[in-house]
């Protein structure tokens, strides 16, 4: 059983879409991920050597993965199978993984699994895997797009090494467009094209870093111009606009994007870039994220980077997130964009956040010892027999209402978690408190 069904037949199909049909057979030809592919990096030393060991490529879509496996298909002197995750199950790779141990064993050589979407395997296709992998019987290699640390099992990663596609440079769509005009045999110069450079702009300003984007929004560009006098066809701006008519946004609310927009979204409202907050905004609304879960991160923050600094802030955002409740998306999105704005702009302190932190430690790891005895509560009977509540001064029977008195256990005495910030409404907060107790002035957070 041989599934090398990989595709490049199908490139003489002059139906094929162009991405298919120009797909490069060489790594000279390869165009991107230089951090990873560039001369002298380990994995094009290893493809080049015919040494690879089981790898794991993750990337958004259209950055060259698949291409890869394929070239590695064509230059590797491996028996080259290929899976795809969604239509096969644990039979397949069983039968795979006799086979390939049945060649290992005949003639030496070895076998490559190219699994495409493997992030859809579940826990039984992967653990399946897992023994054939381990002693070397199938080289894996494994494409995905979301993060495998958070879709493949520890085992079968810890057996591969991970390599990371980044969307590509708009020079690198630029050239894998270019070349497609220009070649001969497999491209579109056969059509007579001349594309705008607006609209080639265009093309690569909306692909979004995705190569196979920008290629079949080139090809439908081509399709819907009419061939002039001189059979040329034309491609302007207009003739993009009305192909592409905007880019694919890829956005899992499951997966680690969706983890990667909200960290950039929180650490923006932190910063106080209130433009940052509302493209992260904008994008987790685009990409269908849970408004509620938004709001939930926005009461957070409100709390753990505003804090005292602006007490405004918490209002704000519980507000914002009660409305949602009755309002609802669409129009929710604004009541998120004004705690978004509000926050953002907001003074900052995460002085509160620092202290319960500081605090929990110390409960965690000291002996705090027992309540004082003055502290302790007096509401029931033979509470004071016990000696509960004596020596307790009541703040308001004293001016000001206030009186100095240890709160702390007598282990931690003198222990600060509370440092205020110089920053809004909390440099208010820092002088009371100063005044009250002298001996914080020029106090700094210990740890």
């Amino acid at each position: 059983m041989d599934i090398y069904t990989y595709g490049w037949e199908k490139e003489r199909n002059r139906q094929a879409p162009l991405a298919l049909k120009i797909r490069p057979r060489r790594l000279e030809d390869f165009v991107g991920q230089e951090e990873i592919l560039g001369k002298g990096k380990l994995l094009r030393r290893l493809i080049q050597e015919d040494r690879l060991s089981s790898v794991i490529f993750y990337g958004p879509p259209g950055t060259g993965k698949t291409t890869l496996a394929g070239i590695i298909a064509e230059t590797s002197r491996a028996r080259f199978v290929q899976l795809n995750a969604v239509t096969s199950g644990v039979k397949e790779i069983k039968e795979v993984i006799n086979k390939a141990r049945e060649l290992l064993g005949m003639e030496g050589r070895r076998t490559i699994l190219f699994i495409d979407e493997i992030h859809r395997f579940n826990k039984a296709q992967q653990d399946a895997l897992l023994p054939s992998v381990e002693d070397g019987t199938v080289i894996l290699i494994g494409a995905t797009t979301e993060n495998p640390y958070f879709t493949v099992n520890s085992p079968l990663l810890s057996r591969s090494r991970v390599f990371i596609f980044k969307p590509l440079e708009r020079e690198e769509i630029r050239k894998i467009l270019e070349g497609a005009l220009e070649n001969p045999q497999k491209g579109l110069k056969e059509l007579n094209p001349v594309v705008e450079e607006e609209a080639l702009e265009h093309i690569i300003e909306k692909a979004n870093g995705d190569a196979r984007s920008a290629l079949n929004g080139l090809e439908l560009a081509l399709q819907a111009a009419s061939p002039d006098e001189k059979e040329n066809r034309l491609v302007t701006l207009q003739t993009v606009e009305e192909s592409m008519q905007q880019k694919a946004y890829t956005y899992d609310r499951q997966g680690d994007y969706h983890y990667d927009i909200i960290s950039a979204f929180i650490k923006s409202i932190r910063g106080s870039d209130p433009d940052a907050a509302l493209y992260w905004l904008a994008c987790m609304i685009k990409g269908g994220e849970d408004p509620s879960f938004i709001a939930r991160r926005l009461v957070i923050s409100a709390s753990e980077d505003v804090g005292n600094a602006d007490p405004q802030a918490l209002q704000v955002a519980v507000a914002a997130a009660q409305a949602l409740q009755m309002i609802g998306m669409p129009e929710g999105k604004i009541l998120l964009a004004q705690a978004v704005t509000y926050l953002s702009s907001a003074p900052k302190s995460n002085a509160s956040y620092l202290g319960i932190n500081k605090a929990m430690e110390d409960v965690n790891t000291k002996k705090t010892g027992p309540v004082p005895p003055y502290l302790r509560g007096t509401g029931y009977s033979g509470a004071k027999k016990l000696g509960h509540g004596l020596g307790y001064k009541y703040p308001h029977d004293y001016p000001g209402h206030f009186v100095k008195q240890d709160y702390l256990p007598r282990e931690l005495k003198g222990k600060k978690y509370y440092f205020p910030s110089e920053s809004g409404v909390e440099k208010n907060i820092k002088e009371g408190l100063e005044k009250l107790w002298p001996e914080r002035k020029g106090s700094r957070d210990e740890g």
